[in-house]
């Protein structure tokens, strides 16, 4: 069986990922999001949006950031560090 080189499955920002699209004006798809991600410089698609809020994708410290920027909210909110919302 192989080990994970994660301490934690998953990754921190998973659920919030999901709420900051819904909370757009208009709410954002995940296809939404990959494609700004996409404009903003990052490799993203649907598909790893959507392993990212189902928390079967860890998200690295690159990607935590960009997609901070593209909801228009805080690193630390994103990982729910701060319960502030600015959107």
């Amino acid at each position: 069986m192989a080990r994970s080189l994660f301490l934690i499955k998953g990754n921190l920002c998973a659920e919030r990922v999901r709420i900051a699209r819904a909370l757009q004006k208009p709410p954002m798809t995940q296809e939404d999001l990959a494609r700004k991600m996409q404009l903003m410089g990052m490799d993203m698609t649907p598909l790893i949006v959507s392993r990212i809020e189902k928390n079967q994708r860890h998200v690295c410290d690159a990607e935590l950031r960009m997609l901070a920027k593209a909801l228009h909210v805080s690193m630390d909110w994103l990982c729910g560090d701060s319960d502030e919302l600015k959107l």
